[in-house]
């Protein structure tokens, strides 16, 4: 899948405050739950192919130290991703993030004690990290970006992987507001940049609307097309944790209209 077109990119605005806050507070709640799992619990399988929970919480501890580790590094000279590329661009890592999260998980995430240890360690990395300012170039695998948009993915990563985690384990890690806002709009924002266009308007209350898919501009009233879910749904359906089949089903989605048929489209994450 080629990059977003810089013609079709549509920009929105993220306060760097809130989102500092979010990640960190969304890192907690992830960290107060992973701290009571048990030798059994982590070995226990998740929806993330042969993953089990160990490897999941590995992860994470993994996305949020990509932070520590660009901001440590010296600042590259240019910025290589913006921040509606990342969505398509993770894609292209995939076998680099298996393969780093089962070296974490081998090593220091061995058992509850280690993993509880990584954890504290990484909290406070990531808190003295986020003090960089957000408009300075951080090293990452995707090339240079800026540490604000770096932050808005880490959302994502800690949004989707507490779901993953919950649906893994039964816990009810809970969602940080600003953390659940920021991810479900950067993924809306990437449909919007994959599938440019004005003909179907898609809703994820209260966090989100976009246009999107070529065709007939609807600028008045009721639009023809409507998509409307909620968004843990939605975040399911951008990440493949959910099929688009399966989510009309279980009338967890409402499409409305010819063109209102998002399949060919999702996932849009990786």
């Amino acid at each position: 899948m080629p990059p977003v077109s810089k013609r079709t990119q549509r920009s929105r605005s993220y306060d760097p405050d809130r989102i500092r806050t979010a990640v960190l507070a969304q890192f907690d709640h992830v960290h107060r739950a992973v701290v009571t799992l048990t030798p059994e619990q982590l070995e226990q399988p998740t929806r993330l192919g042969e993953w089990t929970v160990r490897e999941l919480a590995a992860h994470v501890t993994m996305a949020m130290r990509s932070v520590v580790r660009g901001v440590a590094a010296p600042a590259p000279a240019t910025r290589d991703l913006t921040l509606l590329e990342w969505p398509l661009a993770t894609r292209r890592y995939a076998g680099d993030v298996d393969h780093d999260t089962r070296e974490i998980a081998e090593a220091g995430a061995s058992d509850p004690a280690a993993l509880a240890a990584l954890y504290e360690e990484t909290g406070r990395g990531l808190a003295e990290a986020l003090e960089a300012p957000g408009d300075r170039l951080v090293v990452t695998r995707f090339g240079g970006v800026r540490l604000a948009d770096f932050l808005v993915t880490r959302t994502v990563e800690l949004i989707v992987h507490t779901d993953d985690l919950n649906d893994a384990t039964g816990l009810a890690v809970p969602y940080e507001r600003q953390a659940l806002a920021a991810c479900t709009r950067l993924l809306a924002d990437a449909l919007a940049g994959k599938a440019p266009g004005g003909s179907v308007e898609v809703r994820v209350p209260p966090y989100a609307v976009v246009q999107c898919v070529e065709g007939p501009r609807h600028t008045r009233g009721t639009p023809p097309n409507v998509v409307e879910t909620e968004p843990l749904t939605w975040i399911r359906l951008a990440t493949g944790r959910t099929t688009w089949a399966d989510a009309l089903d279980a009338a967890q989605v409402r499409a409305s209209g010819e063109r209102a048929d998002l399949s060919a489209l999702l996932p849009v994450l990786g």
